[in-house]
């Protein structure tokens, strides 16, 4: 695989709203000196090379071993009334890693018996994957976990697997799969709801709405006041090994957080809905700044050298000055207990020295 010429990225809101459990690190270690970015003269900002979005994704569960109150009753999205009488065993699965990193920040990690793909934080990786060949889930797997309770969404399948769980007996209780921003507490008290726990959904739903708008006043800090200066950025979803290259626009979730990180969403402005392939033409006509992307994406497509030589992609602003910023396809996209810190990893890749005060 090609070198990257990846920035050292450490979250550091050092004197800000943000990352306050860091301060006194941050004021004696100083700030990294391997800025990647620059903002030009006449205030409008300029990239200059890649980085690689990284942020600490240990989560501090917001209560110690709460006592679920079963049964339950709940009409997931199918309309369909669901009965929980068991939440001691959890399989919480979807293509982002969203549910389960939900039950854990719950405190209900402990009851978690396996994972999906998609669930990166380190105190549920040693759970067995029940997905395969990505985010297929493979239910002769899950039935061997005997799960009581299994939570999940149609971003992942098969159906014919969900519903042959349903007919198994196991309550399985289809969540909605949309991804944003003002859906995080939502959904937060929607599986702490189906598990019993509905307080704690409560507060951990209030605390993540505190931290997100902390970590959204602080990127507002960094964003040019001219509309005109901003970064134009578009989010980028590759396989190459599969020859998937898509690019995420209005509906997607990457259009609202690429909203929440001050940049224009060229996709949305283009007009594309949803997830599209790439179309060479319509990317060079959107002229974005800067490629947001999973990690494991790019490294697909053999790094930034790479990405270069798909149709198109060099001959935009953000391909003339290998402008793109990468981070975990756990975190970048899972809109949940995990997004404020997201949201500051990213704003300390897109504009480098400048979120550093």
């Amino acid at each position: 695989m090609p070198a990257r010429r990846a920035s050292r990225v450490v979250v550091r809101f050092c004197g800000g709203v943000l990352s306050l459990a860091l301060l006194a690190a941050c004021s004696s270690l100083g700030a990294p000196a391997t800025p990647g970015r620059a903002v030009a003269g006449d205030g409008r900002l300029e990239c200059r090379r890649p980085a690689t979005a990284r942020s600490q994704v240990t989560i501090e569960p917001i209560a110690t071993d709460p006592e679920p109150q079963l049964p339950v009753v709940y009409p997931d999205i199918t309309g369909k009334p669901v009965t929980v009488t068991d939440a001691s065993r959890i399989l919480a699965l979807d293509t982002y890693g969203t549910l389960a990193t939900t039950v854990y920040a719950l405190g209900l990690g402990d009851r978690l018996v396996g994972r999906d793909v998609s669930t990166g934080i380190p105190e549920l990786t040693h759970l067995p994957l029940v997905t395969h060949n990505g985010h297929q889930l493979n239910g002769e797997a899950i039935l061997d976990l005997r799960p009581s309770v299994v939570l999940t969404d149609y971003s992942i399948g098969p159906l014919e697997v969900q519903l042959q769980l349903r007919d198994s007996g196991i309550p399985v209780v289809i969540m909605s799969d949309r991804r944003a921003r003002d859906l995080i507490g939502p959904q937060i008290e929607a599986v702490a709801t189906v598990l019993g726990v509905p307080q704690a959904g409560e507060r951990l739903a209030a605390r993540v709405r505190g931290e997100t708008d902390a970590a959204r006043a602080r990127v507002a800090e960094l964003v040019p006041a001219d509309p005109a200066h901003r970064l134009r950025m578009v989010f980028l979803y590759l396989r190459g090994n599969a020859g998937v290259y898509y690019w995420f626009g209005e509906g997607s979730g990457a259009d609202g957080l690429i909203q929440d990180l001050g940049g224009i969403d060229v996709a949305s402005e283009a007009g594309l809905k949803g997830m599209r392939p790439l179309n060479a033409e319509g990317l060079v006509k959107a002229s974005p700044d800067l490629y947001l992307m999973m990690t494991r994406g790019l490294e697909s497509v053999g790094g930034v050298d790479g990405l270069m030589q798909l149709p198109g992609v060099a001959d935009t602003p953000a391909g003339a000055h290998a402008c793109v910023v990468d981070m975990s396809d756990h975190q970048v996209l899972s809109f949940g207990p995990q997004f404020p810190t997201t949201l500051e990893a990213l704003a300390e890749a897109i504009y480098g020295e400048a979120a550093r005060p």
